[in-house]
């Protein structure tokens, strides 16, 4: 990457390495370099930034030396008060800086982070919620706490995962659910959390759409979907992965709820098979 100088580091932490026209660099390291502006249409150079103000970029900062590695090409600046500290960004995600998602895009050195202030007491070896391995005894750089409920610890790089998988209307603490707390508390202390995931997990938001009785009496076939009459479609009100024509399972005009077999199995006790997207 032009902006970081390396180009061994984790997707995740400075997201995907753009390249054309001779430029290479990582998403994250645009967003977060100091004084370069999105001056262009979203599909303009790479993400709005311009070929040539991210060359012009490149120029300025060749000879900026980072203050945790010491190499040029240091890009971003904290805003922190009167913070002369300047750094690579994945250079200062390895050493404890912040740098926010959303807003001015806004990027604080180890000493002028935002911390968590949540009161939350642990109980014994409190754990990660999402790899199980130990977290620290208190909120720190690398271990979070939900602010809403106080109880759901996780380790930074987990939870940052997981924000990239679920995005941001689908992100929620995985313990009580809370989204609207939850977010801005993420967003607060730099966790990514984009507007939709990336391409791979599409399938994960697409609607079922066909009928799945064991008997389609619908003529046009188990696709045909109306929005009134017997060939209204009904998606199981547990799972949302098994649907049925209104007439295919006799459910009444009156009735906006429905739930398929397997799911009736599993509240009578049985295992169910359908598992919801």
């Amino acid at each position: 990457c032009g902006l970081c100088q390396r180009a061994d580091c984790d997707p995740d932490v400075v997201g995907r390495l753009c390249q054309q026209d001779g430029l290479c660099v990582h998403e994250n390291c645009l967003y977060h370099a100091s004084g370069l502006e999105q001056r262009g249409a979203d599909d303009e150079g790479f993400y709005g930034f311009l070929f040539s103000d991210i060359q012009q970029k490149l120029k300025r900062v060749a000879r900026k030396r980072c203050c945790i590695c010491r190499l040029p090409g240091a890009s971003v600046t904290c805003r922190g008060r009167r913070c002369p500290r300047t750094f690579h960004f994945p250079c200062g995600s390895e050493r404890g800086c912040v740098s926010q998602f959303f807003g001015e895009f806004k990027s604080f050195c180890w000493k002028h982070r935002p911390v968590q202030r949540v009161r939350a007491v642990q109980q014994d070896q409190t754990r990660c919620l999402i790899c199980q391995e130990a977290v620290a005894g208190r909120p720190c750089y690398d271990t979070l706490v939900c602010p809403a409920c106080a109880s759901a610890w996780f380790h930074r790089r987990c939870i940052q995962g997981q924000a990239l998988r679920s995005a941001l209307h689908h992100f929620r603490c995985p313990l009580c659910q809370d989204m609207v707390t939850f977010q801005q508390e993420m967003f607060r202390l730099g966790i990514n959390i984009p507007n939709r995931p990336d391409g791979t997990f599409d399938d994960h938001y697409l609607r079922h759409s066909s009928c799945d009785a064991g008997q389609c009496l619908c003529p046009a076939g188990r696709e045909q979907v109306e929005t009134k009459g017997p060939w209204r479609l009904l998606l199981c009100s547990s799972c949302g992965s098994c649907g049925t024509h209104q007439c295919c399972s006799a459910v009444g005009e009156e009735d906006d709820s429905w739930e398929c077999s397997d799911c009736s199995d599993l509240h009578a006790g049985e295992g169910c098979s359908h598992q919801g997207p």
